[in-house]
């Protein structure tokens, strides 16, 4: 089992404190799970409509919908509870950390670059497209849009109905509350950043 850091919740910490990091914690064990929203719905028992508001901090979890997550999560309530590391002005995701994977199989991967805490508003990530790889999504929250500059290779962006090709060093912005994709339209990898902005 992994040891508990040291560094728990202050002393006297305020209930919102402590309710606001719980919020943070299951955003955080879900991402880490490569879990959506509907899975941990499924596993706890949890609307996932409720779900979404602890994670947005717009609810605080009762004591038995805690227990029913942290059940679902395989973990103990004082586990769920635990302080991460102290905030630090400046944080880092290093290269070799896994836990920043958010996907990986042979055509795609893609690694968040953005604190795992942070991903609320603004979630910026790395994209490699293997050729013919291709990074299908549905329609995201509305108003949602996506920023991308291709770092290497050459791909096309569809939006709704419309698409255009983009080359090393090109830079697009566009609708990502309606179907869209990205395509590694070159025959070697493709690098992409990523930022997604919800408003």
């Amino acid at each position: 089992m992994k040891k508990r850091p040291e560094s728990e919740l202050a002393a006297g910490a305020s209930a919102e404190d402590v309710s606001r990091h719980v919020c943070r914690r299951i955003h955080d064990l879900r991402r880490q799970r490569g879990w959506s929203l509907d899975t941990l719905s499924q596993a706890s028992g949890v609307s996932r409509s409720m779900l979404s508001q602890i994670e947005r901090e717009q609810a605080n979890p009762t004591l038995a919908v805690t227990v029913k997550i942290a059940t679902a999560l395989g973990m103990s309530v004082a586990d769920l509870v635990e302080q991460a590391a102290p905030v630090h002005n400046i944080e880092i995701i290093r290269a070799e950390d896994r836990t920043h994977i958010f996907r990986s199989d042979e055509n795609c991967s893609i690694r968040t670059l953005s604190p795992l805490h942070l991903e609320k508003d603004v979630e910026f990530y790395e994209l490699l497209l293997n050729p013919g790889g291709v990074l299908r999504s549905a329609a995201h929250f509305e108003k949602t849009r996506e920023f991308l500059t291709v770092q290497k290779g050459r791909v096309r962006v569809t939006s709704a109905d419309e698409t255009t090709e983009l080359n090393r060093g090109d830079s697009a912005s566009y609708r990502a509350d309606v179907p869209h994709e990205i395509a590694n339209s070159s025959r070697s990898e493709a690098v992409v950043f990523l930022v997604v902005i919800y408003q």
